[in-house]
């Protein structure tokens, strides 16, 4: 376990410690996907940023699965994309307007420093590097 951590931590970056190898391996024993997840369920996780190759490909994946396996009644197929970072105008453009059956998420594999969450949060936010810098000024003199 810990030469594959050591491996995985420096292929990928933070997440990958033996106590979190051990915490996924049990929920994989106790979870077996094979057994949880529906066919009309596509999805993928992603170590990198999303492109539209890889929107194109979950596409490619849910319009094959509704024309060819559907049958009468079935719910539609929906296709997620679990990825480093995301880019929202890759998904505007890449998905249609009216898209309701593919999904693009960031993921993160360790919990951010609190530096890190806040940077997150103000990004979130639409504000600006600037703005952040003034904002931890303040919160360090009140502290």
């Amino acid at each position: 376990m810990k030469i594959k951590s050591e491996q995985l931590t420096h292929d990928f970056g933070k997440g990958f410690d033996e106590r979190e190898l051990r915490k996924i391996r049990q929920f994989y024993l106790t979870f077996p996907i094979r057994d949880s997840l529906r066919p009309e369920l596509g999805w993928t996780l992603k170590m990198d940023d999303l492109t539209h190759q890889d929107l194109g490909q979950m596409q490619m994946y849910v319009n094959y699965y509704t024309r060819e396996m559907m049958n009468e009644g079935d719910n539609p197929p929906i296709g997620i994309i679990l990825c480093a970072d995301k880019s929202e105008a890759i998904v505007r453009y890449t998905l249609a307007e009216d898209n309701k059956q593919i999904f693009a998420s960031k993921y993160m594999l360790y919990l951010p420093t609190e530096q890190e969450f806040k940077n997150e949060i103000y990004a979130a936010m639409g504000e600006d590097k600037e703005l952040r810098i003034e904002r931890n000024a303040e919160i360090n003199v009140k502290q």
